[in-house]
């Protein structure tokens, strides 16, 4: 195992900085509710780095090469945060008076092109929702570009909703609606169980090789604060950390509708009127882009996850601002970004919004959506080549 480097001294008190200030502010302007979702944007930030959990490389390898180690990762995310959810929605447990409901979505052509578009997206621009931010945070500016290609997707989505509002789709499964809570569970853990074993499977004909490690600290303390964790160990912080965001505002975690919020607000400050586009004249939507900021729940967790990877970077003596970017790369994470942006939009979340959230609160777009990322996974390492990027190979010592 590579040792972590140093301590990042700067680039750590200018994070620290930042998420005291950033917090004393929330709780004091909007009050606690906010502030307790700034608080655990800022772990899921820290749980993102610290474990290097990744979506889009988990897709890629697996795609590429058979390698399942991520998916299975997935699995125990899925698992564990459908086990929570089953308890905190089933009983109806909500702090700050939220009432607590499933992430479900609609079946339909939009969930379909939706989730092909953001997967290909994923891969041309090296990471998913979650994997932006953090990688953003972290001091990885080339990804930069993809979260500005992201907003702009989600943007544009906004503004041409009635292109894609219409197309055909039914209403939502749930699977609590059928069998209740604890068949849902049972149901989902069970589906669950078949994808490790089927990824299992598939790893054990195709003998890949290994996924990479990342530095990290000796010792049991220093690991923990500056060092590499294990995946199962990012699974199980993130599911948990992932279900109080559900438990204090009554929806699950999500990323991508504050995107289309910054994108629109600017539109807005440079003279446009985003609050005549249909999308955001829906009365939630319109309650969204009328209120600040830093009182949108998803802004609030999608800040902190910026903030907390930094921290994380920084104590682990890895924060870096990269340099220098080959134009094709740069087109490929713009691009992707776009693609990504739009898809999530019309798709009605991304990897976490409609995978991790809808597969955990037994909602049937939540397996469609996964299902068609792994398609569209593949047709995005077949577009790679084309901006100069590569993929796992067989012979690789590490993928």
């Amino acid at each position: 195992m590579t040792p972590a480097p140093r301590v990042r001294r700067l680039p750590l008190a200018v994070a620290g900085v930042i998420g005291v200030a950033l917090t004393a502010y929330v709780w004091s302007a909007h009050g606690a509710k906010p502030g307790v979702l700034l608080l655990l944007g800022i772990g899921l930030g820290v749980a993102l780095f610290h474990s290097r959990f990744g979506f889009t490389s988990a897709w890629r390898q697996l795609i590429a090469v058979g390698n399942g180690t991520g998916l299975r990762a997935h699995t125990l995310l899925l698992g564990t945060t459908a086990t929570l959810f089953a308890l905190i929605i089933g009983t109806g447990s909500g702090l700050f008076g939220s009432v607590p409901a499933p992430s479900a979505g609609t079946l339909g052509i939009g969930l379909l092109v939706g989730a092909f578009l953001f997967a290909v997206g994923m891969q041309l621009g090296g990471a998913c929702a979650s994997g932006t931010l953090f990688a953003v945070g972290s001091g990885q500016s080339t990804i930069v570009l993809t979260l500005g290609g992201f907003i702009a997707g989600s943007t544009l989505a906004a503004w041409q909703y009635g292109l894609w509002r219409d197309l055909p789709a039914m209403d939502p499964v749930v699977f609590a609606d059928h069998v209740g809570w604890f068949g849902s569970w049972v149901l989902t853990v069970a589906l669950l169980a078949l994808v490790w074993l089927v990824a299992r499977r598939i790893q054990a004909r195709r003998t890949p090789p290994p996924v990479g490690t990342p530095p990290s600290a000796r010792g049991a303390l220093a690991r923990v604060l500056r060092g590499s964790w294990p995946l199962a160990v990012g699974a199980l912080v993130l599911a948990v950390l992932g279900a109080a965001v559900l438990l204090v505002s009554g929806g699950a975690w999500g990323v991508t509708s504050a995107f289309a919020l910054w994108g629109s607000k600017l539109v807005g400050a440079l003279g446009g009127s985003p609050e005549a586009w249909a999308f955001w004249q829906e009365p939630k939507n319109a309650a969204q882009l009328s209120g600040p900021v830093l009182a949108d729940k998803t802004s609030l967790t999608d800040i902190g996850i910026m903030v907390g990877a930094a921290v994380a970077a920084a104590a682990g003596g890895v924060w870096k601002l990269h340099r220098g970017m080959p134009l094709r790369t740069a087109v490929a994470a713009v691009l992707g970004g776009v693609l990504m942006g739009i898809g999530a939009r019309m798709a009605g979340g991304c990897n976490i919004g409609a995978y991790l959230a809808g597969i955990a609160s037994g909602s049937l777009h939540g397996w469609i959506w996964g299902a068609v990322a792994l398609v569209g996974t593949w047709a995005g390492l077949r577009l790679r080549p084309l901006f100069g990027l590569g993929n796992p190979k067989p012979t690789d010592s590490v993928c």
